[in-house]
């Protein structure tokens, strides 16, 4: 029985993976890269997002876990908590190493597609 060629998803996952393993202190759990996600999302489409409108996504899990990843976020260097106008509230926003990421990762699914 012949082994069939993976598939395009299948080659971006082992992309990703290596992708990983060459930034090995970065790898982001699921939580943090689906507020990671939601970010860089906001930021491209340019919608202010703050960081109670982050901590209020309950799917994701608790406030209290929620606030923990972003400081992780933070500590990592994906994101930055900028005062809002009124001052009361703290903005995020993606840092060039979160877009970076992202390019990474379209350059990840771009070679993936190409060589199917």
């Amino acid at each position: 029985m012949a082994i069939p060629k993976p598939s395009s998803y299948l080659r971006f996952l082992n992309l990703i993976d290596a992708l990983d393993r060459i930034n090995p202190g970065k790898k982001l759990d699921a939580i943090e890269e689906n507020l990671l996600d939601k970010i860089v999302n906001c930021a491209h489409s340019k919608t202010p997002l703050l960081v109670g409108d982050l901590i209020s996504l309950s799917d994701l899990g608790s406030q209290a876990t929620l606030h923990g990843r972003l400081k992780n976020l933070s500590a990592m260097g994906y994101i930055k908590m900028a005062s809002n106008a009124d001052g009361r509230k703290k903005e995020v926003v993606p840092t060039k190493l979160a877009l970076k990421r992202y390019e990474e990762i379209s350059k990840c699914l771009e070679k993936a597609v190409k060589s199917a």
